[in-house]
């Protein structure tokens, strides 16, 4: 008896927390039967038999699956096994593997807060902040209002994105990712090939109230509103909308700071303005913005011309005092700058104009009396 005792081979039987192999013998509606290798049988039922790759699903009747093994044999003789936490022990060797080898990996949002992007990868939470998302889905918002901030975050939910690990916390089930990190070698080698005077396409990534943001080859870069449009530009929103696609141009690289224009791309009506506004001339247009130091007015659709405060008629100390926005002047072209982009008007300079003519007019009227009043006393001394 001894001597067969010790020809039978080591059971190996099951330990929890381990990973084992075995063919499926009966499947019923919530629960997998299994074989461990003839030295056990296994089960699995409930939520543990619910992962991500719908195993139950596809499961057949003599399939070999792998399970991970949860408790000891109970009193009705079964192994108590999971798929859900060996697809999750797959999952952590696979985060572990592209950690250490700092390899890019496809992730889906699942939920959104103020502070990022939740997911949820068989039951290992993982996190993308905000400062960790790539140029494209960073959310640009006026004054960093936090609801805007969460309602654009949360149009990304159900997206897939391309990141790295940067932290990775097993024990406490925990991954901090990063889209900016995935694309840092891109956003190197793009950057490194940039330069000024390039003209790129990308998609427009923020609207704010000082410019548009513009995303290019994992770069972006800001349209300053005074280089959106030649005219003067009141709401950059008016000149797109998020994910249009944009023509711009580089006009300044500062380490990762990169200046765009979108005006540039057109003629400067400006160069024309000499041309089309001549000094003395009389023009009319529409005050479309005051300021303490004079109204501008709309001449066209590029051009505006500056009234400044003191060629406005009378003693006044703000424009405001006697125009408003929507107000039709008549005005005369005093200066014409197209370098500095401006051209100079003045109400001032037509209302003494007027004034100077109605002074010769008066002057003509009475030379003219007088010249008949003198020919009347000759012809009565005659």
């Amino acid at each position: 008896m001894e001597e067969l005792l010790k020809n039978v081979p080591d059971l190996n039987l099951p330990e929890p927390g381990q990973l084992v192999d075995g063919k499926i013998v009966a499947i019923h509606k919530n629960k997998i039967i299994m074989d461990l290798n003839g030295v056990a049988t296994g089960m699995i039922s409930g939520r543990e038999a619910k992962d991500s790759e719908d195993t139950m699903k596809k499961a057949k009747v003599g399939d070999m699956i792998t399970a991970f093994v949860i408790e000891g044999e109970n009193d009705e003789g079964y192994y108590q096994l999971s798929l859900r936490k060996a697809n999750q022990e797959r999952t952590w060797k696979r985060f572990i593997d592209a950690y250490d080898k700092q390899e890019v990996i496809t992730v889906k949002a699942n939920e959104a807060n103020k502070g990022g992007l939740l997911l949820d990868i068989d039951g290992i939470k993982g996190f993308i902040p905000v400062s960790q998302l790539a140029p494209m889905h960073y959310p640009r918002v006026n004054d960093a209002d936090a609801n805007m901030i969460l309602q654009r975050l949360q149009e990304l939910v159900g997206q897939k994105f391309l990141v790295k690990i940067i932290n990775i916390d097993k024990e406490n089930g925990k991954l901090i990712l990063s889209e900016k990190a995935a694309m840092e070698e891109q956003r190197k080698q793009a950057l490194g090939k940039l330069k000024v005077g390039d003209v790129v396409n990308g998609k427009i990534s923020g609207i704010v109230k000082f410019g548009i943001f513009v995303a290019f080859d994992g770069l972006e870069g800001l349209v300053h509103i005074s280089e959106i449009a030649w005219g003067h530009v009141k709401n950059p929103g008016d000149y797109g909308k998020l994910g249009d696609k944009v023509d711009v141009m580089v006009i300044g690289l500062d380490g990762d700071k990169i200046s765009l224009s979108m005006k540039r791309l057109s003629n400067d009506p400006w160069l024309e303005a000499a041309k089309v506004y001549k000094i003395g001339s009389v023009v009319e247009g529409e005050v479309n913005r005051l300021t303490p130091f004079g109204a501008f007015v709309k001449l066209s659709d590029e051009i505006n011309g500056l009234i400044h405060v003191t060629e406005i008629p009378g003693d006044v100390k703000d424009p405001s005092e006697t125009m408003k926005i929507g107000d039709k002047v008549e005005a005369k072209v005093i200066a014409v700058e197209p370098e500095e982009h401006r051209v100079g008007l003045s109400i001032k300079a037509l209302t003494e104009k007027a004034k100077e003519e109605t002074e010769e007019e008066e002057k003509a009227v009475k030379k003219t009396e007088k010249t008949k009043a003198a020919k009347e006393e000759k012809e009565e001394a005659e």
